[in-house]
């Protein structure tokens, strides 16, 4: 089904590989009959012409990568906006596109979530943007019909942006480096290695992209294959694919921690263009003739079969047929896991989902960038057509993921098809995915085409001993337990016909009801605040010498930024720095935010020439053990923050304040063995917080400890390796090492500045 070649691989004519391994040179000759080196077949892939053709270092090596279009959403536009007026934006540089589809329903916070929209549209006409209202589109969707060209790149504030099967190298990062595009800065990267996701043979009835996607994700994701690294699509396989099926298994790329995707195109991605009237936007893209790889991924379409991605992770995968066969064990293992998840914090069991011997499910949805599309309601519908969901717990709500979407399932009669079963229809919004919208009751379990099934992810809380669960299905699948009322079953199942539907794109509705500016800015539009709209505080630079303490310590294989900040209802708060940051590790460690403000009080007395003692008496004795070793150690020289330590923080979400809220509460650092994502590293680098490095093992410290890191000041500056730290134990100094990696002199200015304000403002 899936095979893992971590050694390199020739692509010749874009159809047959040769490993590095074998006599590459030969057989380039004989089937080619030229043969060129590694450096110059590595050129010839889609993903190094599209970098080359945006970067503007005049290194291949190291990037600086400026973007044709910039996309955000309501959890983060406000912020980067803020971000850069602070800064002294005037104008929006390249085309920018705010959606409004994660906190569209103003249920939370009062007027908040629409004054967070009136600021959006205001700001699109005083910067020269696009603006489009809530209910519309989600904001991959608005970007796939209206915004994607192939060889373009776009960078968004959401992870899963992803436009790789329309031709376009897109990326997901925290708000701050589109606060850089905004600022003609650039994205600068390391040339990213590029793996082959090499594809033959064709899926089988009842198999879509989620299936596929699930399936690859369950092989890749634990063993960091992709890892920061960009999966180019390519092989015969492709082409057997719709559109809509490689849309759907390239937005979910993002689970497996890529970089980016990119894939070959064609008469397929050609007709997409078109039908969306925008045909001047495709050209051919295709490897080389030889074209290099540093790894593969061989995927034979024809082998994968309904999967299901069990709590509480989107690689958490078998097959649907699996579970159905070894129900009690993969409950018992599922279950185990969750232990580890849930930190023990509330009971959880799936045995009782057991009735009769099979597995039943309480919900089923249906929406998003990964669900929402055209193909996979149509699908759905054929497989639900003349039969009806039942008047017990399960239920079923379908999201198509924009209105022009919507309006054609109304025409085509499939809406109605779906009406009649019971199921709902929906607006565009992304609510399911992250845990605002369709909360299952206390311990249910939820089956979800959507993007992630993380802890909480589905709207429960712990702290309130409150748990359901998802599973990630594809749509098809979803239909067919949602026709047998809630027991799971594969669409494989499914003996029933498909249709083949048109799809006749409407543009009409984003015509009368989106704001386009054209790029013309209007200075004299002024911007629409609301009273939970507040400005950053300020930030100090890095001092000379720093003192952490530890406020939190996270032992979980891997902490994702849900957990950090979680979503959901608390994102209505996004827009007030200080408000959304009193949620700051909440479901994982409710006593953070009190350790860390009072660290933080204690800095703002130092800061203000004040005595920090008098906020923090523990202080003195952390000082006084330092001056023994380091008698210049001073308040002056010397600023105390908070750190948490994190195996393997930042898998998931973009969202910047995963790293700004520990700012605004006095974060100075994190501690981690590695870090998930780029961006979540990225976003801490952004906002002034040290992304240290420990070697795995026993800590020199435990939680509440005080840790000492002399002329770190210097160590940022003049780009040390390693660097002494101490921990402040019983009076005494315990010596470690902490590192930093690579950081750009960007970077490194950023961190000595205090945070990207700070460094525009410079």
């Amino acid at each position: 089904m899936i095979q893992l070649q971590k050694s390199g691989a020739y692509l010749i004519n874009q159809k047959t590989l040769i490993s590095d391994d074998q006599d590459a040179a030969a057989i380039m000759k004989q089937q080619t009959g030229v043969s060129i080196s590694r450096e110059e077949a590595l050129k010839n892939t889609i993903a190094y012409s599209i970098l080359e053709a945006h970067n503007t270092s005049n290194n291949m090596d190291k990037l600086k990568i400026k973007f044709d279009k910039l996309t955000s959403h309501d959890i983060t536009f406000v912020g980067i906006i803020q971000t850069a007026r602070a800064s002294g934006l005037e104008k929006f540089p390249v085309p920018y596109v705010l959606t409004n589809c994660h906190n569209s329903l103003c249920a939370v916070g009062g007027t908040i979530n629409e004054d967070d929209h009136m600021y959006g549209l205001t700001c699109a006409k005083k910067y020269g943007g696009v603006y489009v209202p809530p209910h519309q589109a989600v904001i991959h969707q608005y970007a796939r019909e209206m915004l994607a060209g192939c060889g373009r790149m776009i960078l968004g504030s959401d992870s899963h942006t992803r436009y790789g099967a329309l031709g376009t190298m897109a990326m997901g990062e925290g708000g701050p480096e589109l606060v850089k595009q905004l600022l003609n800065q650039t994205y600068d990267i390391n040339m990213p290695s590029i793996v082959a996701v090499y594809m033959t043979g064709e899926p089988k009835r009842g198999v879509g992209p989620q299936d596929v996607a699930l399936a690859i994700i369950g092989a890749v994701f634990a063993n960091g294959f992709v890892k920061n690294k960009v999966m180019e699509f390519v092989g015969p396989g492709v082409e057997t694919l719709s559109a809509d099926f490689r849309i759907g298994i390239d937005v979910m790329t993002t689970e497996t921690t890529c970089l980016s995707s990119i894939w070959q195109t064609d008469e397929e991605i050609q007709k997409f263009y078109e039908i969306h009237g925008r045909k001047e936007e495709y050209t051919a893209l295709q490897p080389g003739q030889i074209a290099y790889y540093d790894s593969v991924i061989e995927v034979d379409l024809s082998e994968i079969k309904p999967m299901i991605a069990m709590p509480f992770h989107p690689s958490n995968v078998y097959t649907i047929d699996e579970v159905n066969q070894n129900l009690k064990d993969i409950l018992s293992e599922v279950e185990k896991k969750a232990l580890v998840s849930l930190d023990h914090a509330v009971d959880y069991s799936l045995m009782d989902k057991i009735r009769n011997g099979k597995l039943y499910v309480e919900q089923g949805i249906i929406a998003g960038c990964a669900g929402g599309g055209f193909e996979n309601i149509t699908a759905a519908a054929d497989i639900l057509r003349g039969s009806f969901i039942g008047a017990d717990e399960f239920s079923l709500s379908v999201y198509p993921a924009s209105t022009p979407i919507y309006m054609e399932l109304l025409k085509n009669g499939c809406a109605a098809d779906l009406l009649a079963t019971g199921a709902v229809m929906k607006t565009a919004f992304c609510g399911p995915c992250f845990g605002a919208g369709d909360t299952p009751a206390n311990n249910a379990f939820s089956i979800r085409h959507t993007t992630r099934n993380f802890p909480n992810r589905e709207g429960s809380k712990l702290q309130n001993g409150q748990i359901s669960s998802v599973a990630l299905m594809d749509a098809r699948s979803i239909a067919a337990t949602a026709a047998n009322k809630g027991y799971l079953t594969s669409a494989e199942d499914f003996e029933g016909s498909y249709r083949n539907y048109s799809y006749h794109y409407d543009a009409t509705i984003y015509e009368n009801r989106v704001f386009d500016s054209k790029g013309v800015a209007d200075n004299s539009v002024e911007v629409q605040f609301g009273p939970n709209i507040k400005d950053w505080p300020a930030m100090c630079e890095l001092t000379e010498h720093m003192v952490l303490k530890v406020v939190s310590e996270i032992h979980d294989p891997v902490t994702t930024t849900d957990e950090l900040i979680p979503s959901g209802e608390t994102s209505s708060y996004r827009s007030n720095p200080l408000g959304l940051a009193e949620f700051t590790l909440s479901r994982k460690d409710p006593l953070y935010v009190g350790r860390a403000k009072e660290v933080a009080a204690c800095e703002r007395a130092r800061e203000e020439g004040n005595n920090p003692l008098e906020i923090l008496p523990e202080i003195a004795t952390v000082f006084s053990t330092i001056q023994t070793a380091y008698p210049e150690i001073t308040f002056d020289n010397t600023g105390i923050g908070s750190t948490i330590f994190a195996k393997k923080p930042g898998d998931g979400s973009a969202r910047e304040q995963a790293a700004s809220c520990q700012k605004v509460l006095g974060g100075w650092a994190n501690i981690a063995v590695e870090y998930a994502t780029k961006r979540y590293r990225s976003n801490l680098i952004n906002w002034g917080m040290l992304p240290f490095l420990i070697q795995d093992g026993k800590l020199p410290f435990e939680n509440l400890d005080y840790i000492f890191i002399p002329n770190i000041r210097k160590a940022v500056e003049e780009s040390w390796n390693e660097m002494k730290a101490f921990a402040v134990k019983h009076n005494t100094l315990i010596e470690f090492s902490l590192s930093l990696a690579e950081l750009t002199n960007e970077e490194r200015q950023i961190i000595l500045d205090g945070c990207l304000i700070n460094y525009n403002r410079a």
